[in-house]
């Protein structure tokens, strides 16, 4: 226990005996009621046992005694036994409770265990609650103590947790004359201090702790009828009721973290009072409530800040009018990791575009905030005697200063000073543009799994001269037509007469529609020739698009009907594969040593929605029956489903539009190709262990359609880097001859074969080991790999790193 025992007073002996007298006898009386509990956590309450209804009829007295002897039994007992009811129901029966008895079972739980049930603590919050304002002074601290460890457990159940804080902290806060509730806005988490400290006079005013208590009251994301009208009889008494609620609220969106399941319980029914309000302040307001609650940490994007504030919030959201809803919601619905919030959030997109008659895609493309940039990308703010630029540089967000028109290297000591909160304002600026664009980026590269057509004048406007969708769409190849169906490529150029698509011929192309360039509806020639195009423009496209894999069906797949095989039987690193996954927009439940954690499904939607993708993996054990770590996972079934409402009904692999099939399988082909332990040389190393035959299987087999891509990159980059006279590119290989000796690297693995004697050559490049050779796309790690071992080997003469001198020298 904690530091609580020590505040508490002396209990004379008297008062012990006094207290302790009749304690076995009325054990004897309730120890046969309580058999059924001996079950570890027995589900079933005997409290609704036929046998328990008897006690009902007990003397006071005996009821006294008989819940100070299951008090000593849940406290002292080495079976952590769920008596949470029994405790209240005999307890509930006495009203004769006294400053010695509750003293005494603070002893007894002080000294005790104290269980995830939080049983120990049930009997003395009963008495408290009970006992009149002066028996509890002298017990004050010693409360105070014990409420703040129960708001930081985290390891007592919730319902018995809150209850318990509760009734505490009510006898404290009538011990102390506290008006705001103890157990609302506590020290569980830095939030609730922060809001005392700053609001503590209003949250006191006349009214608003009854409001406050009222929200933190609320179960459910959606409250019932009558909840509402308490809620709004609150609202109308409190007279700095609905200012208390933004001010708490405004609070909230300030903190940005983390808060305690208390304090999300009380912002969750501080939303649906700022609901109630229907002008545009508040809907700007729940916007930023709903990002702020959606948000989480980066080491944990799971784990929203306040998921129970978000859930209630985006729905709410999705109800009001205006351009901050569509906004908001566009936006968390490619940044949100976690499943339950992510699922609202599209369920609210596509509830809010139908009833504004759009398509869910549609609704997240008109949303995209321009943050106040003007069609360069750039916001200009004079701040003081300076300039302050915010500007979109790459796929990120820049501020810069300059005075007088002369640029400065950083921000003004004086302006932190002088102006402290314009200078927060244009940082937040610049974290929500980066936002933006990580968000967009995501978006625009999904839209290659659907079959979207636009107007000229909409693709214009969305597209290329949106100052953030710009960044992307203007680095990107398109189709135009007039009768949609026959299409002409081009990439966006603007002149005089505003933009049109410059094709192969750099003849300019304008119809009337305009839909996304996708390898897999262009023939051979007119891929390769782009991809020659982009190179020689020094075009950086901000995914792989030229150089896009394509995914055809096999006879194979056709066979098989309901699912593909292509990517099963590998073995990957889990955590580095579980991390791709998310980062490519798939859910999946962790796998682990536990009931269901031997298989995972991870899914994607694809086709704007319509369609969803599932990768089976299963755990594969460690050899080690003390380690529980997951360290790798079999790959199996790809498998794919179409919306069908509410539901998913499974599609044969036949009926998916080529565009979802490219797409998803790409996706698989990348967790494949990356974390498959075929990638790591120092396997060749591991003697006679289980997984080396699929290893060698691999690490040299064919290429699968990211590395003929690859292949091809390669091909086209080669004869423009110095190194070009010292390297042969075949099948398989990339052929580099050293001043000491010759190698080959695998197209696909990237592991490095010393000729001869085909030996393994384990190098770990360094980054940044191409130097300037321009990429036309930055997305394909093994790529810049392969190239900076190339460069480095075909000087080997020059090595010194010794690890690999070792290696080169045996």
């Amino acid at each position: 226990m904690g530091d609580w025992t020590r505040l508490l007073p002396a209990l004379s002996a008297p008062d012990r005996r006094r207290v302790e007298t009749g304690i076995a006898e009325a054990d004897v009386h309730v120890r046969p009621l309580l058999r059924p509990t001996d079950t570890y956590f027995w589900a079933t309450s005997v409290t609704r046992t036929p046998e328990w209804a008897a006690t009902k009829a007990w003397p006071g007295e005996l009821r006294r005694r008989a819940a100070l002897a299951v008090h000593l039994e849940a406290t002292t007992s080495s079976i952590p036994s769920a008596l949470n009811n029994v405790v209240r129901s005999l307890a509930d029966g006495v009203h004769d409770w006294t400053w010695a008895d509750l003293l005494w079972s603070l002893e007894v739980a002080g000294q005790g265990h104290g269980y995830d049930n939080g049983a120990h603590l049930e009997l003395p919050a009963m008495i408290a609650v009970r006992l009149a304002p002066a028996d509890l002074a002298d017990l004050a601290p010693a409360l105070s103590a014990l409420f703040d460890e129960i708001a930081e457990d985290y390891f007592m159940a919730a319902g018995p947790r809150r209850r318990v804080a509760m009734l505490i902290g009510g006898a404290l806060d009538r011990a102390t004359g506290r008006r705001v509730p103890s157990w609302l806005l506590h020290h569980g988490d830095e939030f609730g201090p922060l809001v005392r400290a700053g609001m503590g006079d209003f949250l006191a005013a006349p009214g608003v702790p009854e409001l406050l208590a009222h929200c933190a009251s609320l179960d459910k994301p959606a409250p019932p009828a009558k909840w509402l009208r308490v809620l709004d009889e609150r609202l109308t008494t409190a007279a700095d009721g609905a200012k208390a609620v933004r001010a708490v609220l405004e609070a909230f969106t300030a903190h940005r973290r983390r808060v305690h399941e208390d304090s999300d319980r009380l912002l969750r029914g501080l939303v649906w009072a700022l609901s109630r309000e229907s002008d545009e302040a508040a809907t700007d307001l729940l916007a930023r409530v709903t990002a702020t609650a959606s948000a989480a940490p980066r080491q944990a994007s799971g784990f929203p800040h306040a998921q129970r504030t978000a859930i209630a919030a985006v729905q709410l959201l999705a109800g009001r009018d205006g351009e901050a809803p569509v906004r908001t919601l566009a936006r968390l619905a490619v940044t949100v990791k976690n499943k339950a919030v992510r699922a609202r959030v599209q369920s609210a997109l596509a509830r809010l575009g139908a009833s504004r008659g759009r398509s869910l895609s549609e609704v997240m493309e008109l949303a995209v905030d321009d943050h106040g940039l003007d069609s360069t990308g750039s916001r200009l703010t004079e701040v003081g005697p300076y300039e302050a630029t915010v500007r979109v540089v790459g796929e990120k967000a820049r501020l810069t200063f300059t005075r007088a028109g002369t640029g400065l290297k950083g921000v003004p000591a004086v302006l932190k000073e002088t102006h402290a909160d314009e200078l927060k304002q244009l940082r937040d600026m610049v974290k929500g543009i980066s936002a933006t664009l990580t968000a967009e980026r995501q978006r625009v590269e999904a839209l290659l799994s659907e079959d979207r057509v636009w107007a000229y004048p909409d693709w214009v406007s969305r597209f290329l001269d949106h100052p953030i969708t710009g960044t992307y769409g203007r680095r990107l190849l398109w189709e135009t037509s007039t009768d949609g169906r026959d299409w002409s490529a081009g990439q966006p150029h603007t002149d005089g007469d505003g933009w049109t698509l410059a094709g192969l011929d750099g003849r300019p192309a304008r119809g009337e529609r305009v839909r996304l360039w996708h390898p897999i509806r262009a023939t051979v020639d007119e891929t390769l020739a782009w991809r020659e195009r982009v190179l020689a423009t020094g075009l950086t496209q901000p995914f792989k698009q030229a150089f896009r894999e394509v995914y055809l069906l096999t006879p194979a797949e056709e066979r098989t009907g309901s699912y593909s095989n292509r990517f099963a039987a590998h073995i990957l690193r889990y955590r580095q594969a579980n991390a791709l996954m998310r980062a490519r927009g798939w859910q999946a439940g962790y796998l682990g040593t536990w009931d269901g954690g031997y298989d995972s499904e991870a899914t994607k939607l694809f086709g704007g929605g319509a369609w969803r993708a599932s990768f089976h993996h299963q755990l594969v054990d460690t050899d080690d029956p003390r380690d529980y770590d997951v360290h790798y996972c079999s790959t199996d079934q790809v498998r794919f489903a179409r919306s069908d409402g509410a539901t998913w009904q499974p599609a044969p692999v036949a009926d998916v539009p080529p565009l979802v099939f490219t797409e998803a399988m790409r996706d698989v082909d990348l967790f494949v190709g990356v974390t498959s332990i075929a990638t790591d040389p120092q396997w060749a190393d591991r003697g006679e262990d289980r997984f080396r035959d699929y290893w060698h299987r691999t690490a040299v087999g064919a290429l699968n359609p990211s590395a003929q891509v690859r292949r091809d990159a390669l091909a086209r980059l080669l004869p423009r880097m110095a190194i070009a006279d010292r390297v042969t590119l075949a099948d398989r290989y990339l052929h580099v001859r050293g001043n000491l000796r010759s190698y080959r690297i695998h197209l696909g693995s990237g592991n490095i074969m010393m000729e001869p004697h085909d030996a393994y050559l384990c190098i770990v490049p360094a980054r940044g080991g191409t130097g300037r050779l321009h990429l036309p796309f930055e997305d394909d790690p093994m790529l810049s790999t392969i190239l900076s071992k190339a460069i480095m080997l075909a000087a080997d003469d020059t090595i010194t790193d010794p690890t690999v001198l070792r290696q080169l020298a045996a």
